[in-house]
C-alpha cells in the first residue's frame, strides 16, 4: 500500500518561494532532445470542468492539527455534500465532486489500485453521486504504486515489484530516497500495462476525471522548497510516462488533470499529453493573496512557475486556446475573499482564461456566495469553450489586466481587471483589440445592456472587474 501522504510541505512552499530571488525570471534549460514518442490525437476536445472539490474540508483539518492518517469523511457528511452540490450547483453546470490528497487512499482488493477514499468505498461514492446526477473525480496518479509488490499486473506475468527503480536506468539523484510515494518507472517491463490497468480500473468504477499530482517530483526529484525529494527519473522517462497516460486516458474516455509539473521547454510535454495543467501554486488559504497578490509579477524556473492565479494565467496564456491544453488556476475559496468585487474577479478570471471553476467552499462555509458561482451569463463562456487572452502576456505589464476573446457565435467578451487597491478608470478603444466598428455592450455581472459603442468606458472597483459581452447590431 502506498504510504499515506500529506501535501503540507507543498502548501508551505508558497511561503518560502519568495526568497528564491535567483529564480525570479523564467529561464528554461536548453532544449531537451526527446525520443520519438506517440502523438495522441484528439485529446483537446474537452471544455474546462465545473466541479466541487474536498480540498478546503481537508486543508482546514490539517491546519487544525489533524493528522492525515486520521482524516476521513463519514457517509452522512458525504450525503450532505452531495445533496448541496446537486441542489445548489448542478443546475448551473457543476456536475462533479472530486477527492483530493490528505485522506488515506488504500487499495483494498486484489487489483492493487485505489478502492477507497478513507473509509468510503469509491464504488459507493460513485453510486451516491450517480443517484443525484453527479460524476466523481478522483485524486490519484497512475505512477503511484498502492498495492503489495507481489500483486500481478492484469494480463501480464509482471508484478508491482518490477515497476520500482531497479538500478538499470540513469536517475537524477542516485543517493536519494523517494519521499511519500512509490513510483512506477516508465521504462520498466509492465509499466505501460500497469498504467492501462489504472485507467481501466477507474473506468469500470465509473470515474472519468483523474487529478494526478507531484509530477515534478517524478521528473527530477526536486522540490524548490524542500530540496531533493526522490530519485528523479529524468526528462525522457517523464515524457514516456505521460505518453502512456495520454494513450490509456483517451482509450477509456478519462479526463486528465496534470498537477505540479515543472512545464519545462514551454510545457511541450504536458501540453501534448494532458487535458489540463496546473499553472499556479496551491490555493492553501486562498483569498486575494492566491488570486493576485502573492509574488505579484514574478516567475520561477520550476513548479510553481507563478505564485498567484492572475500571473499564472497571464504567463501561460500563449499555450491555451480552443483545441489546446486547458490552464488550471487551482481551487476557489470564495469565503476567504473580502469583497464582492474580489469574488467576481476570481470567478471571471478562470472563465476568461478558459479554465475550470473549481468550488472548494463547503455547504457550511459558503454563506450567500453561491450566487457568484451561478451567474448564468458568464458561465456561457465555459459552455462555449471560450478561451480569452490578455492584451499583454508579460508579467508586471498593466495591459495584462485587459483580457478579450471571441465566442463561437461571433460575439466578443472583454474583461477589464483592476488588481490595484484603489479604483481605476478605463477607456478601451475596441480597435486596439482588433475589434472594428460599434457593438452592443452588455455587462455580464450587472446583467445590464449598456448601449452601442466602439469603446468601453468604466471605473473598476479595487480588486474588481468589468466583463462585457459585445454583440453585433442587427438591422430591423
Amino acid at each position: 500500500m502506498m504510504k499515506k501522504m500529506t501535501i503540507l510541505a507543498a502548501l508551505a512552499a508558497g511561503i518560502a518561494f519568495a526568497s528564491c530571488s535567483n529564480e525570479i525570471e523564467m529561464r528554461y534549460p536548453p532544449k531537451y532532445e526527446l525520443p520519438e514518442l506517440p502523438t495522441v490525437e484528439g485529446i483537446h476536445t474537452y471544455k474546462a470542468p465545473l466541479y466541487w472539490s474536498v480540498y478546503e474540508y481537508c486543508y482546514e483539518l490539517e491546519q487544525n492539527g489533524v493528522a492525515n492518517s486520521d482524516m476521513d469523511i463519514t457517509p452522512d457528511e458525504w450525503d450532505k455534500i452531495i445533496d448541496w452540490v446537486a441542489t445548489d450547483l448542478k443546475p448551473y453546470g457543476y456536475d462533479m465532486v472530486c477527492t483530493d490528497g490528505f485522506i488515506p487512499m488504500p487499495a483494498n482488493d486484489k487489483s492493487g489500485y485505489m478502492t477507497h477514499y478513507g473509509s468510503m468505498s469509491l464504488k459507493d461514492l460513485v453510486a451516491k453521486c450517480k443517484a443525484k446526477g453527479l460524476k466523481v473525480g478522483v485524486y490519484d496518479n497512475p505512477l503511484w504504486i498502492h498495492g503489495p509488490k507481489e500483486t500481478k499486473i492484469e494480463g501480464t506475468d509482471y508484478t508491482f515489484g518490477q515497476l520500482y527503480y531497479d538500478h538499470s536506468h540513469t536517475i537524477k539523484n542516485p543517493s536519494a530516497e523517494n519521499m511519500w510515494f512509490n513510483w512506477v518507472v516508465a521504462e520498466n517491463p509492465g509499466a505501460k500495462e500497469y498504467i492501462d490497468g489504472f485507467f481501466k480500473h477507474y473506468s469500470e468504477l465509473g470515474i472519468d476525471y483523474i487529478r494526478m499530482d507531484f509530477l515534478s517530483w517524478y521528473e527530477d526529484g526536486k522540490d524548490r522548497n524542500i530540496g531533493i525529494v526522490g530519485h528523479g527519473y529524468g526528462r525522457e522517462s517523464y515524457a514516456r510516462a505521460l505518453s502512456y497516460i495520454a494513450e490509456s486516458a483517451k482509450k477509456y474516455g478519462i479526463f486528465t488533470s496534470l498537477v505540479m509539473p515543472h512545464l519545462y521547454n514551454d510545457a511541450e510535454v504536458e501540453s501534448k499529453y494532458g487535458n489540463m495543467i496546473r499553472i499556479v501554486s496551491d490555493t492553501a488559504g486562498g483569498g486575494w493573496w492566491h488570486c493576485s497578490a502573492q509574488d505579484k509579477g514574478k516567475s520561477y524556473t520550476t513548479w510553481p512557475n507563478c505564485m498567484n492565479m492572475f500571473d499564472g494565467f497571464t504567463y501561460w496564456s500563449h499555450i491555451s486556446g480552443r483545441e489546446k491544453v486547458i490552464l488550471d488556476g487551482d481551487f476557489i475559496r470564495l469565503n476567504k475573499f473580502d469583497t464582492d468585487a474580489e469574488k467576481e474577479t476570481v470567478v471571471s478570471l478562470q472563465l476568461m482564461a478558459g479554465g475550470p471553476v473549481t468550488v472548494a467552499d463547503q455547504y457550511n462555509t459558503i454563506g450567500d456566495d453561491v450566487r457568484f458561482y451561478t451567474n448564468t451569463e458568464i458561465l456561457e463562456l465555459n459552455a462555449d469553450r471560450f478561451v480569452g487572452k490578455p492584451l499583454s502576456g508579460k508579467l508586471g505589464d498593466r495591459d495584462n489586466e485587459i483580457w478579450y476573446g471571441q465566442m463561437s457565435d461571433g460575439d466578443y467578451v472583454v474583461g477589464l481587471f483592476n488588481r490595484d487597491d484603489n479604483s481605476r478608470p478605463y477607456s478601451i478603444n475596441l480597435q486596439d483589440l482588433g475589434i472594428s466598428g460599434e457593438w452592443k455592450q452588455r455587462d455580464l455581472w450587472l446583467h445590464a445592456d449598456e448601449g452601442v459603442s466602439s469603446t468601453i468606458k468604466a471605473t473598476v472597483a479595487p480588486h474588481g472587474c468589468k466583463i462585457v459581452r459585445l454583440s453585433k447590431q442587427t438591422n430591423n
